[in-house]
């Protein structure tokens, strides 16, 4: 995890400009680069390191020997490099996984080489020979880019929008930031002066067709055919195989733990394979919530059960409503879930930054919406109405969950590490029959769980524990993390406020006080932006005027039950 900036073609004095650079430092606190591109003297990279492999050659833009004319600027992890490097027989002048896109841009060009890449990433490629620049992100958008262009051709991108809304550009007051979108590249002409052109803008991968880099990885052969045990054996595989490429690090690893299904599984599975792989150190793993949640006592159990190093963090409301400006500001989003939801991820990261040495962090992001672990899945049509919502859900992860748990854990320094959103694991489990996936039996990721039924990983009480919304499973049912705030908010905005909501904020209008008051701390931060958010997280084929799965009739008869 780190922070790339660059511009091109910028008219303002780049010693002024570079310092938005420094809007993200906190992304890579190892060390920073600021450099000049030869012969583009409007033309430079910044960035800022978080070193987790290669600590002596790992700094950026990345520029080998080899290659003279690129230079390239990236945030991520590319996990088959190694398996690349003995395919293609690449002779690497650094330990860095991401030197293999050098190569693989030299072999075949951009659209091979970023279809081949098996991990996360954002990058900046520049081509001095060829003059061309190359934008490219990951097919869910789990490492961040934002892109600003004006139509002169200045171009500036940043792992996040705080690091381009202060840049000054002579013919445009107010630069347009906008998100890169995931599984996309884009090809750039560079002009001598310093400017670009975009040629096109291609979408490399759909997160339901099998990624290129298949035919090269080192993946047991699956079984072929739908028969459920089959079935459940090659998702074993391919979770197993998702778990242990993103060993890969100089860092200490440690894990989020929930106490719900997704972060167990990773959590067990981790532990496991860590002491596979003889690593010297215990598995630490992190739990947060008020006294008494449901979260800390189900995490407990198993980090009990699997034998981590296990820390829980307590917190109070004041201290949760105290982190809601710097949790909005960090987001660069006002969506109410997504707000809620990432007060417990940053303080927890905070927790971890001040308390330990553990840096690279697993989660459970991204099974939910893989999955269909929400509880409004349980309304769907039809199964093939909640596949269409599954991959709905998997394009817009960057607006929502992967960008909570991307900035709340980039505030502090931390990398995560997502293996339900496996390039391997992803494809084939939504290649599965519709029907197999679909909640049974009342229960949400009926499939997932009786696929590890039988392994022994967790206990029988957690695999089957029914899904928690995070910013719920926090706290209490008696005093939810949701009526705290409820409470909080009927004192901070008025009705008078409410009646005029629709004229003060014509876009994305807030429709109740929780949402009024974000839109609010957002503006602040961000004035004129609220386009960063195309629409509020919402449950589907219900009436809902709250995204909370408490509000939910499901989730209240479990919960009463």
């Amino acid at each position: 995890m780190c922070g790339i900036w660059a511009l091109f073609g910028s008219d303002d004095c780049l010693s002024v400009q570079c310092l938005s650079a420094m809007k993200i430092a906190h992304r890579g606190p190892d060390a920073f680069r600021f450099e000049n591109v030869n012969g583009y003297t409007n033309c430079c990279f910044g960035f800022h390191r978080l070193a987790v492999v290669d600590p002596l050659f790992g700094m950026q833009p990345i520029r080998v020997r080899k290659y003279p004319y690129l230079w390239l600027c990236y945030n991520g992890e590319i996990y088959n490099h190694k398996t690349l490097q003995q395919r293609f027989e690449f002779e690497y002048q650094t330990n860095v996984d991401g030197e293999v896109i050098l190569h693989l841009y030299d072999k075949g060009g951009i659209e091979q080489t970023i279809s081949m890449l098996d991990g996360v990433f954002a990058f900046v490629l520049l081509d001095t020979a060829n003059k061309k620049v190359f934008l490219g992100r990951d097919t869910y958008g789990v490492r961040p880019l934002f892109k600003a262009m004006t139509e002169d051709g200045f171009l500036a991108v940043c792992s996040e929008a705080k690091g381009l809304v202060s840049l000054k550009h002579s013919t445009t007051p107010f630069l347009k930031v906008e998100p890169f979108l995931p599984g996309h590249y884009e090809v750039l002409d560079l002009k001598p002066n310093g400017k670009v052109a975009s040629v096109e803008m291609v979408k490399y991968h759909h997160c339901t067709d099998e990624p290129l880099h298949a035919l090269y990885d080192s993946v047991e052969k699956l079984f072929p055919g739908f028969e459920l045990e089959m079935v459940k054996t090659n998702l074993r595989i391919l979770f197993d195989n998702a778990i242990r490429k993103r060993l890969m690090t100089d860092r200490r690893i440690g894990c989020l733990l929930s106490g719900g299904l997704d972060s167990s599984l990773v959590a067990a599975s981790l532990l496991k394979q860590l002491k596979e792989a003889q690593v010297q150190y215990p598995l630490q793993t992190f739990a947060i919530g008020m006294e008494d949640s449901p979260d800390l006592l189900a995490a407990r159990k198993v980090a009990n059960y699997i034998g981590s190093e296990h820390h829980e963090v307590l917190f109070n409301s004041e201290e949760g409503i105290q982190a809601l400006d710097e949790v909005i500001f960090s987001l660069e989003t006002y969506d109410i879930t997504t707000v809620r939801a990432s007060v417990g991820m940053y303080l927890i990261s905070k927790y971890i930054r001040k308390n330990t040495d553990s840096v690279v962090i697993f989660s459970g992001e991204g099974s939910d919406e893989l999955t269909q672990g929400y509880i409004y899945f349980h309304k769907a049509p039809s199964p093939e109405k909640a596949e269409e919502e599954s991959e709905r859900l998997l394009k817009e992860l960057y607006l929502f969950d992967v960008l909570r748990a991307d900035r709340t854990t980039a505030a502090h320094g931390l990398e995560l590490r997502v293996p339900f959103l496996d390039h391997r694991f992803s494809s084939y489990y939504l290649s599965l029959p519709p029907e197999m996936r679909i909640p049974k039996n009342g229960i949400e990721k009926h499939l997932l769980r009786e696929t590890f039924e039988d392994s022994n990983l967790l206990p029988k009480e957690i695999l089957w524990r029914p899904k928690e919304a995070f910013s719920d499973g926090i706290t209490s049912v008696k005093n939810s993390w949701f009526k705290i705030l409820q409470d909080y908010v009927e004192h901070q905005v008025d009705d008078a406020m409410m009646a005029a909501a629709a004229q003060k904020f014509p876009f994305n209008t807030p429709k109740t006080k929780e949402g009024y008051y974000y839109r609010q701390i957002f503006e602040h931060h961000y004035p004129g932006r609220a386009d960063w958010l195309s629409h509020y997280w919402m449950p589907k084929w219900i009436n809902a005027t709250d995204p909370s799965a408490r509000t939910l009739t499901h989730y209240k008869s479990v919960a009463e039950a």
